[in-house]
C-alpha cells in the first residue's frame, strides 16, 4: 500500500475510485488488464491520499444534484479500508451535500457504513451493487480468495434489505468449463429472489481474457485446475471475450427467472436506475426514518 495526492478523483458522469489495485485476489480480475496502465504491483494498493478532499470540492461546486458512483475498478471496501476509512469519509461527505450513492462491492464490510447509507437514501438513493459468481462456497474460496464468500455477501444483501437499502448483483463473470452450470446460476438467482434484490446485471455467460488478466488467470487455472489452460486456448485462442457453449441455455433460464420474480435484467435499463438522481419529499423522508 502506498500514498499518492492525485489532480482530480470525481469524473464527469459521477465516477470515482479512491483505490487502484486490489487485495481481494479474484483469479478473473480484469482491472489487473496491460491497457489501464498501472505503474506499479496490482497488489501494492495505490490510495489516493486526498480523494476526500477533492470531492468535497466536486460537490461544493455543482449545481445539479448527481448519483456518485464508486467501486468500477478497484473494490472501495477492500482490505486497507478497515483502517483507513477512506470510504467512509467520501460517503460521509456524499451524505452531507446530499447527494445519491452508489458502489460496488464483493466485501460485507460496506455494513459497517449502513448508517451512512441509509442516512444518504432517505434524502435521496443509496443503491449497493454486489458482485456474485460462485454460489459452491468451496469454489468461491478459489476464484475469490482473499474476500468474503458467496454467503457472507448473501447475508450482507439480507441486512441491506431489512434497513431498507436497494440493491443490485452483477452476476458476471462465469467462468466457461468452471461454474457455468444451471446448478450455479439457480443457486445464485435464488439468493438474489430471497434478498429481493432490484436488478441484475449479467453481460452473458463467460469472461474477458486480455494482456495482463489472461497471464494471470492461466497461472490460477494452472495451479487450481490441472489441464483447464489448455482448453481455454484450445475453445477462445486470444479472444477478448470468452464465451460459455452454454450462454443461450443459461442466459434463457436467467431471464425466465428474473422475470417471473419481478426483477430487472435489461442492462440498459438497470445503468438508467443506478445513474437516475432522486431527491424525497419531506412526507417520504419522514416515513422512512
Amino acid at each position: 500500500m502506498h500514498f499518492e495526492d492525485v489532480k482530480g478523483v470525481l469524473s464527469p458522469k459521477g465516477n470515482m475510485n479512491i483505490y487502484r489495485g486490489c487485495t481481494h485476489g479474484c483469479i478473473y480480475c480484469d482491472s489487473r488488464s496491460v491497457c489501464y496502465n498501472m505503474p506499479h504491483n496490482f497488489e501494492d494498493v495505490l490510495v489516493k491520499a486526498n480523494a476526500p478532499t477533492l470531492l468535497e470540492a466536486a460537490l461544493k461546486g455543482k449545481r445539479k444534484k448527481i448519483m456518485v458512483g464508486m467501486g468500477s475498478m478497484s473494490d472501495p471496501y477492500m482490505h486497507c479500508e478497515k483502517e483507513l476509512l477512506h470510504t467512509r469519509k467520501c460517503l460521509e461527505i456524499v451524505d452531507r451535500y446530499g447527494f445519491g450513492f452508489t458502489l460496488i462491492t464483493k466485501s460485507d464490510l460496506v455494513l459497517r457504513d449502513l448508517d451512512l447509507i441509509k442516512s444518504i437514501n432517505g434524502k435521496s438513493k443509496a443503491v449497493v451493487q454486489m458482485t456474485l459468481t460462485t454460489f459452491d462456497e468451496n469454489l468461491c474460496r478459489i476464484l475469490e480468495p482473499n474476500v468474503a464468500t458467496t454467503k457472507q455477501r448473501f447475508d450482507a444483501l439480507m441486512k441491506l434489505k431489512e434497513a431498507g437499502i436497494p440493491t443490485v448483483v452483477w452476476l458476471c463473470p462465469i467462468l466457461p468449463f468452471i461454474n457455468d452450470t444451471e446448478e450455479n446460476l439457480r443457486g445464485i438467482l435464488d439468493l438474489c429472489i430471497k434478498a429481493g434484490v432490484k436488478g441484475i446485471i449479467c453481460f452473458e455467460m463467460g469472461l474477458t481474457l486480455r494482456e495482463g488478466n489472461r497471464e494471470f488467470f492461466y497461472q490460477k487455472l494452472d495451479r487450481h485446475f490441472p489441464g483447464m489452460k489448455e482448453k481455454y486456448i484450445q475453445a477462445f485462442g486470444d479472444s477478448y471475450y470468452c464465451t460459455s457453449p452454454a450462454n443461450q441455455q443459461l442466459m434463457k433460464f436467467f431471464r425466465s427467472v428474473c422475470k417471473e420474480n419481478g426483477i430487472m435484467y435489461n442492462n440498459d435499463e438497470i445503468f438508467e436506475y443506478l445513474h437516475t438522481f432522486e431527491e424525497k419529499s419531506e412526507s417520504q423522508q419522514l416515513t422512512l426514518f
